[in-house]
């Protein structure tokens, strides 16, 4: 698969209450763990009374890292179940936070669990759900007089063209998505004089 799924943009603060406590949830998309520590100092200025920060992210386009905080509540409380709903909506670079302002009176652990996991879902539900792509850079090495049939497949493809030079030998640097990398070297194969190279990223 070389596609998954993540909210467009922040969303606004959601507010839920049970029985005093406040709750304000923010979801967030996230690239990186440098941006996930920025939000969640900008989120604590915001709110630095509140009782607990608790918060969960899910990083990568393949899913495969993760962290819940319970920020001082019971474990398991909290950031567990704001990751389950990360997870029920299959997204991924994607930090959602909840605030909590504790209001008189405790909710049991299956108050708390239900707050987290309501206040979490209705901030991701604010948000607008995208499929993006995982994608790959290359590059195609080619002399200038097969510049023709090269162009003439690419016309027909959903590849981008990043960056291109008509020197000696010419050179075509293409994004695509990772599903038709294989496709693309098999097409570059036939054509002898032509050479693919894959960028890391």
């Amino acid at each position: 698969m070389d596609v998954f799924k993540t909210i467009k943009a922040p969303s606004e603060a959601v507010l839920f209450k049970d029985r005093g406590s406040k709750f304000y949830a923010y979801a967030i998309p996230t690239r990186s763990i440098d941006h996930i520590n920025e939000s969640l100092e900008s989120i604590k200025t915001l709110h630095p009374s509140a009782g607990h920060h608790c918060f969960a992210y899910q990083l990568g386009d393949h899913y495969d890292q993760y962290r819940v905080s319970d920020d001082g509540e019971p474990n398991h409380s909290a950031g567990t179940p704001i990751y389950g709903q990360i997870q029920s909506l299959e997204l991924t670079n994607c930090l959602v936070v909840v605030v909590r302002y504790f209001g008189g009176n405790k909710l049991g652990m299956s108050g708390l669990i239900n707050a987290y996991k309501t206040s979490a879902l209705l901030a991701l539900k604010s948000c607008l759900i995208v499929d993006q792509y995982i994608t790959q850079n290359v590059m195609i090495t080619f002399r200038y007089e097969e510049i023709g049939v090269l162009m003439r497949h690419l016309k027909t493809q959903n590849y981008t063209i990043t960056h291109q030079s008509l020197g000696t030998p010419c050179r075509l640097t293409l994004e695509l998505r990772s599903s038709a990398l294989v496709n693309l070297k098999e097409r570059v194969d036939q054509w002898h004089q032509m050479s693919l190279t894959v960028l890391e990223d």
